[in-house]
């Protein structure tokens, strides 16, 4: 079945993709991970018959870092909590951040712009791919979506809007030429306990090419 591919512009003043290995204070990875794009592709539009793809990531802006303190909570409720307190009848699940609040430094990325090329597979083959794609594009036209886009954080929204490929502007000079971002997310196996994927992310004059997620290069 033929691949129907998408690009779409994605930018925002403030961005934050945590690096995972960062166990206490958040710091964003260089450029937004494919990962976080396909949930800025599944805010706008999601079924259950289709799973999102990324392809490519183009980076339209300079990498600028920013520090900020943020207000957290220091606590999470366990995963036994709620099954303790309906079999003892009591018991206090809510947090409350007045009470449980911390700051904690962040390194987030600002002024961030992106266009992201994808596609997407049908998981339902009785599905003609190109109702979802007009579906899509119809929404991104509009301005609808399920809930609103973030980039990595939810308070720092996202805006978008339709991108024409043949048209996709160049990067700024600082970003020409090839630049080794290390290993970056891909996304989360989640059929394999949810564990996360990682690939050697490469710039080049500002464009990502990003593997399969079940390709050769994409490491557990």
């Amino acid at each position: 079945m033929k691949k129907i591919s998408i690009s779409l512009r994605l930018w925002g003043d403030y961005a934050c993709f945590t690096r995972p290995e960062m166990k206490v204070e958040r710091v964003s990875y260089d450029v937004i991970t494919p990962s976080a794009a396909r949930g800025v592709l599944e805010a706008i539009y999601w079924k259950p018959q289709i799973r999102w793809c990324i392809d490519r990531i183009h980076v339209l802006a300079p990498i600028r870092f920013m520090n900020i303190r943020r207000n957290e909570v220091a606590s999470k409720i366990a995963a036994n909590a709620p099954r303790k307190s309906m079999k003892d009848g009591k018991g206090r699940l809510g947090i409350y951040a007045d009470e449980d609040r911390q700051q904690r430094a962040a390194m987030v990325l600002r002024n961030v712009h992106y266009v992201v090329g994808a596609h997407f597979e049908l998981l339902d083959h009785s599905e003609h791919p190109n109702k979802h794609y007009e579906m899509f594009k119809r929404r991104v036209e509009k301005g609808q979506h399920f809930q609103q886009p973030y980039l990595g954080c939810r308070e720092f929204a996202c805006d978008y809007e339709w991108q024409d490929p043949f048209e996709i502007p160049n990067c700024p000079e600082s970003l020409q030429g090839q630049k080794d971002l290390g290993y970056m997310l891909h996304d989360i196996d989640f059929g394999e306990d949810c564990i996360p994927r990682f690939f050697r992310a490469v710039m080049n004059d500002g464009i990502i090419e990003v593997p399969p997620f079940h390709g050769n290069e994409v490491l557990s």
